[in-house]
């Protein structure tokens, strides 16, 4: 900027409104000392910092960090950032580790990021639905596909065995057990199949339902996944839903029933599925 003709080099001073403090004084920190700092907190922050502005080393070692700390709680803002800012591993790591612990999908973070970014949140519940990455052995050097790699290319570093590895938490931790996944709740007690049904993706409802989930779990309000798929008019997953034992009748705390919500709407493909069944 300075060197060229452009505003800052007359005015001597670059604005960056994009990139909270602390944010920033990592940064200008790591392209004088080369030292990718080792703060898990900004992880997330910083490594969409060093994408815009082109430190590809520093994106792989805040990606890294973040596979390094995938949780329950973390791994849907994990997820959202690997997808935002295309991070391959990163993203093979938290779609893997979300498979594993289906109760994510009931966390504050899940309903943050579905609210916040939906186009991200659908990415990653496509990936969710769809076969496991190939190549995720730990011995993986980047040969193999990732989820994302037809979307942009690789930011151009060299990935090691460590970056391309998926971490020991994700791929060896069993399964939750039949009843856990119902048990998670997030805000207002909706379960992670009212935020699958909500989102209208029949792959990952069908995913939950293959860990138990509870079809007729209530939120607060007392409606039922089904309640959800037919007030977004989403078919499949309401067919779904039912042959896994939704009961059409169950009624909210206003007295409605999923039919009683498609009628309104008019939505005569959901009334001939919930009426069939």
């Amino acid at each position: 900027m300075f060197a060229h003709d452009m505003p800052e080099a007359s005015c001597g001073q670059v604005s960056i409104d994009d990139v909270e403090g602390p944010v920033l004084k990592l940064l200008v920190a790591y392209t004088y000392t080369l030292q990718a700092p080792q703060l898990p907190d900004t992880a997330h922050h910083l490594l969409a910092a060093a994408e815009k502005y082109g430190l590809s080393a520093l994106k792989a070692a805040c990606e890294r960090q973040l596979i390094s700390q995938l949780a329950v709680e973390t791994a849907a803002a994990t997820a959202v950032t690997a997808v935002r800012h295309p991070c391959p591993d990163a993203t093979r790591a938290a779609v893997a580790f979300i498979k594993d612990h289906l109760q994510v999908m009931a966390t504050r973070g899940w309903a943050d990021a579905v609210l916040e970014y939906p186009q991200e949140v659908i990415e990653v519940s496509r990936m969710l639905g769809g076969p496991p990455a190939e190549d995720s052995s730990p011995t993986a050097t980047g040969g193999g596909s990732t989820p994302n790699s037809d979307r942009q290319p690789h930011s151009g570093h060299s990935r090691t065995p460590a970056a391309a590895a998926l971490p020991t938490s994700a791929r060896h931790t069993p399964p939750p057990d039949d009843a856990a996944v119902s048990r998670f709740r997030g805000g207002g007690g909706r379960t992670a199949l009212h935020w699958a049904a909500r989102s209208g993706h029949a792959a990952v409802v069908r995913l939950l339902l293959s860990a138990a989930s509870d079809p007729n779990a209530r939120t607060q309000w007392g409606q039922t996944p089904l309640h959800v798929a037919a007030s977004c008019g989403h078919t499949q997953t309401a067919a779904k839903l039912l042959r896994a034992g939704a009961d059409r009748g169950a009624t909210d705390e206003w007295g409605r029933t999923p039919l009683d919500i498609t009628t309104r709407q008019d939505d005569q493909k959901l009334v001939e599925i919930l009426t069939q069944h």
